[in-house]
């Protein structure tokens, strides 16, 4: 499922880098999604990127740990497991999009784009089972994935409330937060393996 997701991804996104038509098609528009009931925007939108690089990276992400998560969730789902992980990366996008469509319902101006707040659902689900996993910054700094978990959400709920760049920092706390919740509420007994994991990481 990781694979599909990714190619999906990869061919919608290069097609809106030369089609601007598209691409304000399937834009997340917080203006247009309330006022003109576009809904569809909350999810399209996560399967564009801006340029090559933020595809890239996202991209990258989503290779080095959905493929985890599709393990771990065979485990815990059986034989729903891929719809269960296509569950999860769908809502996750639309779910990382509701407190910006919320703060810029009434700014037309505004738009938004990309799979950050999906992908970070995909990484947080992969702490929450794994959380002593080493995470590579740059491939070279290798850090506990719920050490570098707490960093990411620190940063990125400081980053959002200062608003200082054209980053939407809130897609991505949100996306990390709702990746754990709703592995939670689907299977809630995970939380075991977290804590046992927690206890024997020593």
């Amino acid at each position: 499922m990781t694979i599909y997701i990714i190619i999906a991804t990869v061919i919608i996104s290069l097609i809106c880098f030369n089609n601007h038509h598209l691409n304000a098609k399937l834009i997340f528009n917080p203006y247009l999604v309330k006022h003109n009931k576009e809904w569809y925007r909350m999810v399209t939108s996560g399967f564009q990127h801006a340029d090559f690089l933020h595809l890239f990276v996202n991209m990258f992400v989503m290779l080095s740990f959905g493929r985890a998560v599709e393990n771990y969730y065979s485990l815990v789902f059986g034989q729903y497991s891929d719809w269960a992980f296509l569950l999860l990366y769908v809502s996750s996008i639309f779910a990382a999009n509701v407190s910006t469509l919320y703060k810029y319902q009434n700014n037309s101006a505004y738009n938004a784009l990309g799979a950050s707040g999906a992908v970070s659902a995909i990484l947080f689900t992969s702490i929450l089972f794994n959380p002593f996993n080493k995470i590579y910054l740059y491939g070279i700094i290798g850090l506990p994935g719920i050490l570098l978990g707490a960093i990411y959400l620190g940063y990125s709920y400081y980053m959002g409330k200062k608003q200082s760049d054209h980053i939407n920092h809130e897609a991505h706390f949100y996306g990390a937060v709702y990746g754990i919740l709703f592995t939670l509420a689907l299977k809630p007994k995970v939380i075991n393996i977290f804590i046992y994991e927690m206890l024997h990481a020593f």
